[in-house]
């Protein structure tokens, strides 16, 4: 399995990770969605560069240029809520993509000590031999990209998948270089934190990624 971090080298996406986790720029809940989409869209500019492509002529009112245009089917799939901005980065750059979306969120005991990862709706289209693309702002455990993609696979078996993520935790990484084919699935991340907490939460990470975005929760 392949891993790219992208913060293994210096650029405009460490100042986005930062803001996502300054708690100074915490209540500023648009500019928290907005640096998930930028993100996404370096990501997703970074992917491109993987594809399949091939030259096409385009006719320009003084002759024909050829373009080499990528011809791989994409799918772009994420997991609600908190996955939504960095889904609209993908969505800004793949814009003829078909898209998929997996309801997946933690159900924690009454008395907060331990959760399940729970998958309640999932909307997709087929996945034969095309490029699935999976979206989480925070890569934790791994176990809802795990499920979201258990429960992708009723609609077909992509050609190669790639796992993106603002945010991943080293045990989330190892987590789904086990669980993934290794042969055709490739992680993407703005950047990896060492540790999780003892309630799955990414250290030093943000905090709660769909909270940030959207407001909190009941």
């Amino acid at each position: 399995m392949k891993i790219h971090n992208l913060s293994t080298e210096n650029s405009i996406v460490n100042q986005f990770v930062a803001e996502l986790r300054d708690v100074n720029i915490h209540n500023d809940s648009m500019r928290f969605r907005k640096n998930l989409e930028r993100i996404g869209e370096i990501l997703a500019y970074e992917i491109s560069k993987t594809l399949t492509y091939s030259t096409k002529n385009v006719q320009t009112p003084l002759g024909i240029a050829e373009a080499p245009l990528y011809s791989d089917q994409i799918v772009l799939s994420t997991i609600l809520r908190a996955g939504l901005p960095l889904h609209q980065g993908f969505l800004n750059i793949f814009d003829g993509a078909e898209n998929a979306f997996v309801s997946a969120f933690r159900k924690y005991k009454r008395d907060h000590s331990s959760f399940q990862i729970v998958v309640e709706y999932m909307s997709s289209p087929s996945l034969d031999d095309k490029i699935l693309i999976l979206t989480d702002p925070m890569l934790a455990t791994g176990s809802s990209m795990e499920l979201a993609y258990c429960g992708l696979l009723q609609r077909g078996t992509p050609k190669h998948i790639h796992l993106a993520s603002a945010i991943a935790s080293q045990q989330g990484i190892d987590y789904a270089s086990q669980i993934f084919p290794k042969e055709k699935t490739t992680v993407w991340t703005a950047v990896v934190d060492p540790d999780l907490n003892e309630h799955s939460y990414i250290v030093p990470g943000i905090g709660d990624a769909g909270d940030l975005a959207y407001g909190q929760k009941i």
